[in-house]
């Protein structure tokens, strides 16, 4: 049995490091041609200096609902990101397919990464198992 800690403890342990979770519900019916814009984003986002991570996620339960899970080294990268031209075509065009605002979670990593059970896999906090068919 593990203990949990105290509130104090719960401090970044990685430094500057940003975590945005960004959770994107499209307009009825609008959900693929959200994620085909959504998807444009990757790439560059993944290039650009600072990004750790920048992944992509469609919700198993909605087909309108979208996520984001980035990972930046510092909070400045995150607010260069949002002002690349790229970026900010993309939020422009945003209310074409998007149901309300954007639902975003600016987060800071309380634990230590986590080991991956793959080498060929890089954590970014997250443990790795292999998916298993459904029913087993």
């Amino acid at each position: 049995m593990t203990t949990q800690p105290s509130a104090a403890a719960l401090v970044p342990s990685n430094g500057t490091q940003l975590t945005l979770v960004a959770f994107i519900r499209a307009k009825p019916g609008q959900g693929g041609e959200l994620g085909r814009r959504l998807w444009t984003l990757v790439e560059p986002a993944r290039a650009e200096p600072g990004n750790i991570n920048y992944d992509l996620h469609r919700s198993n339960d909605d087909p309108d609902v979208w996520v984001l899970y980035e990972n930046w080294q510092a909070p400045s990268d995150l607010t260069a990101h949002f002002e690349l031209p790229y970026m900010k075509e993309f939020i422009a065009a945003l209310p074409e397919v998007l149901e309300g605002e954007m639902d975003l979670h600016r987060c800071a990593m309380v634990t230590t990464v986590a080991a991956t059970a793959n080498a060929d896999f890089p954590s970014h906090g997250c443990v790795w198992r292999p998916l298993l068919p459904v029913g087993e």
